[in-house]
């Protein structure tokens, strides 16, 4: 069984920086692909940024391409979404997503991933 909690989130300004993290206990992390994902009331989740497993690659949603950075710490079993330049707009939740493959194909499909955190909840004011 894995377990990921989520945290970091809260309240920041437009144009600011944000960084969220998800341990993860249980299972093998290293060889595992995670992802961050976000829901906004009333909507479905959806990708934000994946990394593959074993020293795989990376991917993005487009609009937060160049803004967000997705990393890992093999170490400390977690991974980090180091969001920059944040835009305004609704509370969202910020979920952390464990794939039980290093390289599941779609990286940024919500079905690749078994495992999910409770959520961070993200809200940024104008």
């Amino acid at each position: 069984q894995v377990y990921l909690v989520e945290s970091g989130g809260g309240l920041v300004q437009a144009g600011a920086s944000l960084k969220l993290s998800c341990t993860a206990s249980g299972g093998s992390f290293n060889t595992s692909a995670m992802a961050w994902f976000r829901q906004a009331p009333g909507k479905a989740r959806e990708f934000v940024a994946g990394l593959s497993g074993s020293g795989g690659g990376t991917m993005y949603e487009e609009s937060v391409k160049g803004r967000f950075t997705i990393s890992r710490d093999n170490a400390v079993r977690r991974v980090y979404l180091q969001m920059n330049t944040v835009r305004a707009e609704v509370s969202v939740v910020y979920y952390c997503g464990w794939a039980n493959s290093p390289f599941p194909e779609p990286l940024f499909s919500r079905r690749a991933y078994t495992y999910w955190g409770q959520g961070a909840q993200v809200t940024v004011s104008s």
